[in-house]
């Protein structure tokens, strides 16, 4: 079974849910019979390199709420994390654009030092306060993963697998995908957000049981655009997977690493059903 997963380094719930979805795959029976896919998805394209703005203070006022409600977000999501064996040190987070980190991450899979290369990004910018925008601090980084320092910086000065990362995105739209974490399940099945461990793995072993067999039609697809801010996913494209669960992630409108206000905290999500749309 294949599993493709959108993703995006500078998104508190992607880390949370990479983390859920290797918890649940320890669990699954045929773990070794199942694939991987990380695709690369920027919140805000638009950002620049390095914003150095507290994390509260910056999701604070592009949602129009106040910084001690986002801190009380930040805060749950750390207990969260800490559940999972996770260190989520949300005061030092450095806001940025995540498109150089990503591209790095596309050159090291094709050195074969992807999940090391990625671990330590994410890993530098969630627990760390690494600014992941910096050419620099991705050199170090990528160094310290085992890459060569003169080979990154090449990457780094030159646009070489920004069709990689571009290519994940246009995949993302042709399929409708708004939000992530994004996981989809044999290429024909969603679940968005940062779901419970049991919820990914119950998820798994149903499409696994699935395999073979011809999908059912569900009506509908997420909760739209209302709830998590914009993280729920909906209105995939004709012929294309949609995740009808409810779950809490990063919305499209580049929130910068957590939800709107009034979003579904990620232990309080239903148990999704995998859905597609024909």
């Amino acid at each position: 079974m294949r599993i493709d997963v959108w993703t995006d380094i500078l998104c508190p719930f992607c880390h949370l849910g990479r983390r859920h979805l290797e918890l649940a795959l320890e669990q699954f029976e045929h773990a070794d019979s199942t694939h991987v896919v990380w695709h690369s998805f920027q919140l805000d394209r638009n950002a620049p390199a390095v914003d150095d703005r507290p994390q509260v203070e910056r999701v604070a006022a592009k949602y129009g709420t106040s910084p001690e409600q986002m801190a009380d977000q930040h805060t749950r999501m750390a207990q969260d994390a800490a559940e999972v064996g996770l260190d989520f040190q949300w005061e030092r987070l450095v806001g940025g654009n995540s498109y150089d980190a990503h591209r790095l991450t596309h050159y090291a899979r094709s050195v074969g030092r992807e999940d090391e290369v990625t671990t330590r990004v994410m890993r530098a910018w969630y627990s760390e306060g690494a600014s992941i925008g910096d050419h620099e601090t991705l050199v170090r980084l990528a160094v310290e993963a085992g890459l060569e320092e003169e080979a990154v910086r090449a990457v780094l000065g030159s646009d070489d697998f920004g069709i990689d990362v571009r290519t994940d995105e246009a995949l993302a739209g042709q399929i409708g995908i708004t939000s992530v974490p994004m996981f989809v399940l044999d290429q024909k099945y969603g679940v968005t957000g940062a779901q419970p461990v049991e919820v990914l793995l119950q998820a798994v072993r149903q499409v696994w049981d699935l395999q073979g067999t011809e999908p059912e039609e569900v009506a509908g697809g997420g909760c739209g655009g209302g709830c998590c801010g914009g993280a729920c996913g909906s209105g995939a494209a004709a012929d294309e997977p949609v995740a009808e669960a409810a779950g809490c992630g990063c919305g499209a409108g580049g929130c910068g690493g957590v939800c709107g206000p009034g979003e579904a905290h990620p232990d309080d999500t239903q148990q999704p059903t995998p859905a597609t749309t024909r």
